[in-house]
């Protein structure tokens, strides 16, 4: 009879294949097969002390368990991602899984989060792969969970400490039919999302850290900016610069980089990010660095390339700063989340009025059932909620969201615009291809709202002296 040794070093031809595609793979010769699991160093394991957010994520379990008293909840993590052949996306688990867990950028796929009823609430155990150590077939065969290929895994006891949650190998856990599953069940994925609409200090100091890792990333840019502006491809430069400043100081980029010059500022969503940087010309960049605990900022620069507005430029940016200005100044506990965005909307209205690029008065645009002419210029809405998603919250009520009311520990952008695409016949020659945001973070508390990113310049005299002081 083979020794275990032997049993766990057979060659993979004489096992179910582990990858789907096996037509280049070379068969392990036997005096492989008979050393690999010999010959290594002991690895002892120290078991960590719980990380900071265990204490906060045991108490977003429990508001979880007295939602649904008796029923099991399951909360997966997710799978990885096929991006082309043998290569899959950078693994991100799902955000309430996440949340509920504060496994965070090192969460493991397939990694599943059980709530067990009991009596008087729930159990919580986190079932996830077993590390494939040197001991085992998978790790050298296994090019998705092996040691060999991609390090050490954390091992059960090891996640158990850390996280302060109780650990089980994912082959132990079984599904059934009555399950409550996060994305199939409407209202415990409800109940998940809502539960992120008002922010603890863990979350709050987080969201604070990636603003200021964000901030740091958009002076690399300005810094660079002599350098953007000689590439053809400028665009891609400031994507990049973003990129390494999130990767070296945070987790990745919380969402695509938009990096937006000339008229492709008025694309909303521009993350092609494949032009040229002209000076003469503003580059609007909408980026934010999601840090390790996965909570990502959301700011919104826009930037003259050659250091200075021209006249319209400033006056189009302007605009939009009272608009963000006026959604700051309206936005207080106990208002509507909806005021914030209307508040904006009245000075958006009341400068293309002026401007004579309406075919109304201001206040007849902004009628709430004939109006709305001014929105060819901002079709956008102004506030999201921000945390560990970008767009946090988004399975959360109607009536908690948008119709629901400012609360201390509420964290959002405010992020109007103007933007005047290059072939609108409806607005002079001299505006078009001028598109403008400004984009910051803000926390409500009880004295009122705090922007996270005010440190960021935000007037146009402050981005002038913020490109000459840096782009040298």
């Amino acid at each position: 009879m083979d020794s275990p040794a032997e049993r766990d070093t057979i060659a993979p031809a004489e096992q179910k294949p582990v990858e789907t595609t096996t037509n280049r793979k070379a068969p392990f010769p036997r005096g492989f097969l008979d050393t690999i699991s010999t010959g290594w160093a002991e690895r002892p394991e120290t078991l960590p002390s719980p990380r900071e957010q265990s204490a906060w994520t045991a108490r977003r379990r429990d508001r979880v368990s007295q939602a649904f008293p008796g029923e099991r909840l399951v909360v997966p993590a997710g799978s990885l991602k096929e991006r082309s052949n043998d290569t899959d996306y950078p693994f991100r688990a799902h955000s309430a899984f996440a949340h509920l867990t504060g496994w965070e950028a090192d969460a493991e796929p397939d990694s599943v989060l059980v709530f067990e009823p009991r009596e008087n609430g729930h159990d919580a155990v986190l079932y996830f792969r077993e590390r494939a150590d040197r001991t085992t077939t998978e790790f050298y065969a296994d090019a998705a969970i092996g040691e060999f290929w991609i390090g050490p895994r954390p091992a059960l006891a090891g996640v158990a400490a850390d996280l302060g949650l109780e650990t089980a190998h994912v082959d132990e856990f079984s599904p059934a039919d009555d399950d409550r599953v996060v994305g199939v069940d409407d209202d415990l994925t409800r109940v998940v999302s809502e539960l992120r609409l008002v922010k603890d200090d863990f979350e709050l100091a987080q969201l604070a850290l990636a603003v200021q890792v964000t901030a740091s990333g958009f002076d690399d840019i300005v810094a660079e900016l002599p350098r953007i502006i000689e590439h053809p491809r400028g665009e891609r430069v400031v994507e990049g610069v973003f990129h390494r400043r999130a990767r070296a100081d945070g987790n990745a980029v919380g969402y695509d980089t938009i990096a937006a010059s000339g008229p492709h500022a008025c694309y909303l969503h521009w993350t092609r990010n494949d032009g040229a940087v002209v000076p003469g010309d503003l580059i609007l960049i909408d980026a934010g660095v999601e840090v390790d605990s996965l909570y990502t900022a959301d700011i919104t620069r826009t930037l003259p390339v050659s250091g200075r507005f021209t006249d319209v430029q400033r006056r189009v940016y302007e605009a939009v700063r009272e608009a963000a200005d006026a959604a700051f100044a309206a936005a207080r506990p106990g208002v509507p989340f909806r005021r914030v965005h209307e508040a904006a909307m009245e000075v958006i209205a009341a400068r293309v009025a002026e401007w004579g690029l309406l075919p109304v008065t201001a206040d007849e645009a902004l009628d709430a059932e004939r109006g709305g002419q001014h929105r060819r210029y901002m079709v956008h809405g102004t506030s999201h909620h921000l945390g560990i998603d970008v767009h946090d919250c988004a399975q959360a009520r109607r009536e908690m969201y948008y119709d629901g009311q400012l609360e201390p520990g509420m964290v959002f952008t405010i992020e109007p615009g103007l933007y005047f695409q290059i072939d609108d016949l409806t607005v002079p020659e001299e505006y078009r291809g001028i598109g403008v945001r400004i984009e910051d973070d803000i926390v409500m508390t009880a004295d009122g709202p705090v922007n996270l990113s005010a440190g960021i310049p935000r007037t146009a005299d402050e981005v002038e002296e913020w490109i000459a002081r840096l782009a040298r």
